[in-house]
């Protein structure tokens, strides 16, 4: 009796903590300064820290102190307290999750990539909805078994489908850190091409009282959440979208567990209705879930981040602006491999935003969702929108893009959620923007050239059969560019 009296307070406490503890997925500069600044406030939240890569969180629990630094107007300040688990992301083939992405290669001779991984997602779905017969259920149990059996990943390594050594789990290791309690508060902060696989890995643990704060670039990536992650409107969970304005970033040669703030922003919230609630009354949601009510109050509550809650329309409104700052700034350095401020007093760039602000301006003013909103047209006229990208570049001239960094380092980057964004929208509204499809090509061309350049292919030759020379292909050879190219000069 003594005992379970003794016992009682800390269940409750256990289960207070849990109920008020926030998740946090990825972690670049954003998360980190959010985790930080979390730790920093009265009465902190319990935060865990998520790490998506084996090497991340085999950095942490072996580190001595545990703790991460943010450096700020020239201090540094440390926090601690934080927990670790470890969420690896799965593999995603042409939209398809697969522990073993070369089996979704081995059913049928002939197919495309896509089609024979739509054919494989058909047939991993139709023993569970139309109930094979039990050899053929036994039969794909089987395939699964021998595929994790697979101790090597030298097949997926030279596809191009495996991470780096490192990042894999130690045989043994493979369930270390890892957890399958609920997340009801979820932060975030990947990059926009990361998010689906991001969001996969703890979609198991997300329940439909659960709310997701997403803190990134970009916009249109609620959309791919909802059709690919949470197809199933009763089991989705709360959405929050962010629009982040503070300058932070991890220098090279750092400790992977700090981060500079380098300039003070703020962060503007959007609630996102849910479908029920938008089909029922029509209008904004007025009513937030508990767990929906707690991240907003803890976000805003914090000095630092800045944060600000905002209804949906002016919300929309401020992402758009932001999304129109960024489809200039950021293609526009990838291409001239320059800081934000070389886009500035050069008449030449300055014809090139005007194309690009021109044909956001028209798709925005002809969006259905802004329709019957007040002073629309004159807020996002190329005019205003030019004084706004001109204002961020000079207020930044000496930073670096997010996407020029992400290019230098062959990371994929956000153009399809920025200017692809646009073009996608255009479409639907009848505007064919043809500049900002071409900057989101040339921004990924030349992302694929660095890729090549930094994964230190080798040419491949081929044979002339006329006359039984070998050449080299001109795809893959610098060389074979630079020569021809010379030529033409």
């Amino acid at each position: 009796m003594s005992a379970q009296t003794e016992n009682a307070p800390d269940t409750a406490e256990t289960s207070s903590k849990d109920a008020k503890k926030i998740h946090i997925l990825g972690l670049g500069a954003i998360g980190k300064l959010v985790a930080h600044s979390f730790r920093n406030i009265p009465d902190p939240p319990p935060v865990t820290l998520l790490a998506h890569r084996w090497r991340l969180y085999r950095a942490w629990t072996s580190a001595r102190r545990k703790v991460i630094t943010i450096e700020q107007d020239g201090y540094r300040l440390n926090a601690s307290g934080f927990d670790m688990e470890y969420a690896p992301t799965p593999k995603r083939v042409f939209g398809v999750e697969t522990d073993d992405p070369r089996s979704i290669f081995d059913s049928e001779e002939g197919l495309k990539p896509h089609e024979a991984a739509q054919r494989y997602k058909e047939r991993q779905a139709t023993p569970r909805k139309q109930g094979l017969d039990e050899q053929l259920i036994d039969q794909v149990k089987q395939d699964v078994d021998e595929s994790r059996s697979d101790e090597t990943n030298v097949e997926a390594t030279q596809s191009g489908l495996a991470e780096d050594q490192n990042d894999l789990a130690e045989p043994g290791d493979e369930f270390t850190g890892q957890s399958d309690e609920p997340i009801y508060h979820l932060i975030l902060s990947v990059k926009a091409p990361r998010t689906l696989s991001a969001l996969s890995s703890v979609k198991h643990r997300l329940r439909p009282e659960s709310t997701v704060c997403i803190l990134q670039n970009g916009m249109g990536t609620l959309d791919y959440i909802k059709k690919e992650v949470f197809p199933d409107p009763a089991t989705r969970p709360n959405f929050i979208l962010g629009i982040v304005t503070h300058g932070a970033n991890t220098p090279k040669g750092s400790s992977t567990f700090f981060a500079v703030h380098a300039g003070h922003g703020t962060i503007a919230l959007g609630v996102q209705q849910r479908e029920e609630a938008s089909s029922a009354d029509g209008g904004e949601q007025t009513e937030m879930a508990p767990s929906t009510r707690h991240l907003m109050r803890t976000l805003t509550r914090t000095p630092v981040l800045a944060a600000v809650g905002l209804p949906q329309s002016e919300f929309l409104q401020q992402q758009l602006e932001k999304l129109a700052q960024n489809a200039v700034i950021n293609p526009l350095t990838v291409l001239i491999d320059a800081r934000n401020g070389s886009i500035l007093y050069n008449f030449h760039y300055t014809r090139v935003m005007r194309l690009i602000l021109g044909e956001i301006s028209l798709v925005v003013r002809n969006l259905p969702e802004l329709r019957g909103l007040p002073n629309v047209a004159t807020r996002f006229s190329p005019e205003r929108l030019e004084t706004l990208v001109v204002g961020i570049a000079n207020k930044t001239s000496q930073n670096i893009s997010s996407m020029l960094s992400d290019v230098r380092n062959g990371v994929n980057t956000e153009i399809n959620f920025i200017n692809g964004y646009i073009y996608r929208r255009g479409l639907e509204v009848g505007v064919q923007c043809v500049t900002n499809y071409m900057m989101m090509q040339l921004v990924q061309g030349k992302n694929n050239m660095i890729k090549k350049e930094m994964e230190d292919e080798v040419p491949m030759a081929r044979v002339n059969q006329g006359t039984g020379e070998r050449a080299v292909n001109p795809d893959t050879s610098r060389d074979y560019r630079e020569g021809e190219n010379a030529d033409l000069q």
